[in-house]
């Protein structure tokens, strides 16, 4: 799907580590990686204290960047990606 403009800006601001974060109240671990000199983004999110999960690729492609959620809706991963907020200099 094509990814939302906001959405783009937002993964693409994250660092290329493992940080921690919060979004809706609950904390989370996530970890960024870049393949394909960078147009192509992995994010993996995970809980930390629960069992939420939220995976996704961003691939850079000419008709602009596409986001592919990995089994999951794109409904959920748009919504979590808005609302994590990164921990400044919170290495996990």
């Amino acid at each position: 799907m094509i990814s939302p403009p906001d959405v783009v800006c937002r993964i693409k601001a994250l660092p290329q580590a493992t940080i921690k974060g919060t979004a809706n109240g609950k904390r989370y671990v996530a970890t960024r990686s870049d393949f394909s000199a960078g147009r192509a983004i992995k994010l993996v999110v995970e809980e930390l204290g629960g069992s939420d999960y939220i995976s996704l690729n961003l691939y850079d492609l000419a008709q602009g960047p596409q986001l592919y959620p990995c089994e999951m809706p794109a409904a959920k991963v748009i919504a979590f990606v808005r609302a994590f907020t990164p921990q400044t200099g919170a290495a996990p």
